[in-house]
């Protein structure tokens, strides 16, 4: 078998062990035994809980509250309900944002032997967004909280409390999680917390957050999770994420724990196909045998986790996950010098070494990081237009189709470079095709990104391939890029170091094995490389797709295309030696390109939607204040047939316009007929006693949610918000923003104002169904949808009040 065979062979080894370690397990059916979590069984309460949208402060998410009581009650939890107003500020917003709005959490206990020993929490939310059943998010947490507390109660009294904590608002910011964590009793007796949460429909669970200093917690991940998804990587990642869920608030509370979530079938992310029938049964199984098995330890054991020393971790396959203190990198990276530095011995020992060989290896292995994401880069803007999750929804809908063209493009490259290496004088080919990678793209609109990424990787190219260089000396070019920077992540980031640290490992091993890929038996190179490379590169591809799945950044990919030539570099340059196998690589490699861009190109030029994968449609009736003017609107990227349809239905012509009150984003709008007797929210403003001031809303009766924007042209000092102290107006000039969902029937804010001036009032009252005053919305196919807070009415007002 020829060196290209055995590549092919390793390649579609490690794509089936990949795709196998990444596949959630088979769901339980209901029979299963009591003592063990079925997600048959929690699928039943799945399909309560999410049957309809049941947002807060919605008549169906109260049907939903109520459901969950009942089944609580039936546990022996003896639930209640805290009834609060939840308001904070939006962290990592520059200017000062508010949301808040009425919640009603569900709090129930299993009693333990010890009641004064540090609790146990299991938390997740009941609140769907506007639109969406939320199956996954997180009906699925709430139904797997429910059957651990069942097999908990029948395995016997625990030695601790166990809190069953189901929060509302949290779609709406956390609001159910602020208002416990801040003001129930509960909250000071919780030792640990274990929050389950979704971003998608299905795929294999993720381990993606700790509470700090985590050594205790993952040593407890370690013993008792079974096939666990975590890393050290991705709890950085998301420390630096613009995302939250309630295990925000408990984490900033410094009560330590572990949040898992599934994110694979982002499709249905917020979206009306996040029904129970759409939900993967297999995540859901999944997500109960981890908790299971963490609340089963915690649940019986005398202590909690300790706190410790940051872990680097991760797992591998199966239920191996590998931990140790940051400081054992640098014995990883040790080994790895030591097993290069013998390799390089022995090769130069039979004169297979030369310097600028080595040389141009390392630039193989820039040109392979600045290609694979030129491509990648260009195929993201050929597949479809603009960045953003309504934008990306069209690649949702065939996202494996979309997977496949971006690894049919990292394999491309990562064939051709050594192809480039060992021919020697392609530098013209190797800058022309960085060079056109880039202005590809420009017809598309101008891209920075695109420009520069294309540029740089014909300036590598063009210096890279000149004479050809044998497979040794490439091979440790390649390499010693990787020990570079594994040395400076170890350095800067260490808990993302073992992601290059452990391949390379790996390939340097495999290195001294093969005498740097130019072993004297030729059957040792591909033998070697197919037992090595295969399951590292499986490995590779397992976190390529989380990184897929988890950020809309495909030129990021190129990092694994690198990380995977590690190991399949010595197959991938012998099978471009001289000769047929050449020509053979060099069309695979070119055919794997044309393909992946082949695929890009049919995304963007085929329709996507289907019955299982509708376009979303969105649609608003927007009125100022007595009906002085309205306007059909709609916040869609690019306006869907249904959509400028119902816009342009009063006469009007759908154009983009603006109003922060409305929307962060532009919005397209189109004049339309104003509805009688809409209700806008009213503002009064009272003088209390010496300069204090007393501003009520008011919103109309039927709101579901309250936008305010407020600006005084004087400091304002000793703001409280329904009695809550909140830094609202303490810069003269500045907007302040207040988002309510479910807002309270009055709304207070009282201020002190430093002088005579005036306050300026800006609100928007969020009406949750479609005018009854206007004709009904046209039916929609069945490839349409209605998303988020489509279908309903908006009313915005302004006042000036002066002191």
């Amino acid at each position: 078998m020829n060196r290209l065979a055995v590549l092919g062979v390793t390649l579609v080894a490690a794509l089936v062990l990949a795709t196998a370690a990444g596949r959630p397990p088979s769901p339980r059916p209901a029979t299963a035994p009591p003592e063990v979590f079925s997600a048959g069984r929690a699928l039943t309460d799945v399909g309560v809980i999410a049957r309809e949208p049941h947002p807060i402060g919605s008549v169906e998410n109260a049907r939903a509250r109520d459901y969950i009581l009942a089944r609580m009650t039936a546990l022996g939890l003896s639930p209640q309900v805290q009834a609060d107003f939840g308001l904070q500020r939006v962290a990592r917003a520059q200017e000062p944002i508010f949301v808040g709005g009425q919640v009603e959490n569900i709090v129930g206990v299993l009693p333990g032997r010890d009641r004064s020993a540090p609790a146990l929490a299991l938390m997740a939310h009941y609140d769907s967004v506007p639109g969406s059943p939320g199956a996954a998010d997180d009906a699925a947490g709430v139904a797997a909280a429910l059957e651990v507390a069942r097999i908990l109660k029948a395995r016997g009294t625990p030695a601790r409390d166990v809190i069953f904590l189901i929060t509302d608002g949290e779609e709406a910011g956390l609001l159910g999680a602020e208002a416990f964590f801040a003001r129930h009793p509960l909250a000071g007796r919780i030792g640990f917390l274990v929050n389950m949460e979704a971003r998608g429909g299905g795929g294999l669970v993720q381990m993606f957050q700790t509470g700090a200093q985590n050594q205790g917690t993952i040593d407890l991940l370690r013993r008792a999770a079974s096939q666990p998804s975590a890393s050290s990587l991705s709890v950085m990642l998301y420390s630096a994420m613009p995302n939250d869920t309630d295990f925000t608030v408990s984490r900033a509370a410094r009560i330590d724990g572990l949040n898992f979530a599934f994110i694979g079938r982002q499709f249905d992310y917020h979206a009306a196909t996040s029904t129970p029938a759409n939900l993967d049964a297999g995540s859901l199984q999944h997500m109960g045998d981890q908790v299971t098995a963490v609340a089963l330890d915690l649940s019986q054991s005398p202590t909690l986790p300790s706190r410790g020393p940051d872990r680097v971790f991760s797992h591998v396959f199966g239920d191996l996950l590998i931990a140790y203190p940051a400081a054992a990198g640098w014995l990883i990276l040790a080994a790895c010098a030591g097993l290069l530095a013998l390799a390089v011995r022995n090769a130069r020992r039979s004169g297979l070494l030369d310097a600028p060989g080595v040389v141009r290896g390392v630039g193989a292995a820039v040109y392979i990081l600045l290609l694979s994401g030129a491509l990648m880069h260009l195929a993201r803007r050929v597949a479809t237009e603009g960045a953003g999750f309504l934008e990306q929804r069209s690649l949702l809908a065939r996202v494996t189709t979309w997977e496949t063209a971006l690894l049919l493009l990292g394999l491309g490259v990562l064939l051709l470079t050594p192809r480039f290496t060992a021919r020697g004088r392609s530098r013209l080919q190797a800058g022309a095709l960085g060079l056109a990678a880039g202005a590809a793209a420009l017809p598309l609109g101008w891209d920075l990104a695109a420009v520069a990424l294309g540029i740089a990787a014909a300036v590598a190219g063009f210096m890279t391939f000149g004479p050809p260089v044998r497979v040794a000396p490439a091979w440790t070019g390649v390499l010693l890029t990787a020990l570079a920077a594994a040395l400076v992540l170890q350095v800067l980031a260490p808990a993302a170091a073992f992601l290059v640290a452990w391949p390379l490992l790996a390939a340097c091993l495999l290195a001294v094995l093969t005498t740097l890929g130019a072993a004297p038996r030729p059957w040792i190179t591909p033998l070697a490389g197919l037992l090595v490379a295969a399951p590292v590169t499986a490995w590779i591809l397992g976190y390529a797709h989380g990184v897929f799945l988890g950020l809309d950044l495909p030129a990021l990919l190129a990092l694994f295309a690198w990380l995977a030539a590690l190991c399949l570099w010595p197959l991938a340059h012998d099978a471009t030696e001289p000769g047929q196998k050449q020509v053979q690589a060099g069309l695979v490699a070119v055919g794997m390109l044309a393909a992946g861009l082949s695929l890009a190109i049919f995304l963007r030029m085929s329709p996507p939607w289907s019955e299982r994968h509708p376009q979303v449609t969105i649609v608003q009736h927007l009125q100022d204040a007595g009906a002085a003017g309205a306007l059909l609107i709609s916040a869609e990227p690019r306006l869907s047939k249904w959509t400028a349809g119902v816009l342009a239905r009063d006469g009007g012509r759908p154009s983009l316009t603006t109003d922060d009150l409305v929307s962060r984003r532009d919005f397209w709008a189109a004049p339309a007929r104003p509805a009688p007797m809409m209700m806008s929210a009213e503002t009064t403003l009272t003088a209390l006693e010496g300069d204090r001031q007393r501003l009520v809303i008011r919103p109309p009766a039927d709101a579901s949610g309250l936008s305010l924007n407020l600006r005084s042209n004087t400091l304002a000092t000793a703001l409280t918000v329904n009695g809550r102290p909140v830094r609202l107006l303490a810069a003269p000039g500045v907007w302040n923003r207040i988002r309510l969902q479910a807002p309270p029937e009055t709304l207070v804010i009282e201020f002190t104002p430093a002088g005579p001036g005036a306050l300026e009032v800006r609100t928007l009252s969020r009406l949750g169904k479609w005018p009854a005053q206007l004709s009904p919305l046209p039916a929609r196919g069945p490839r349409e949808m209605a998303f988020g807070d489509s279908d309903t009415a908006l009313v915005r007002a302004a006042a000036t009040h002066r002191w």
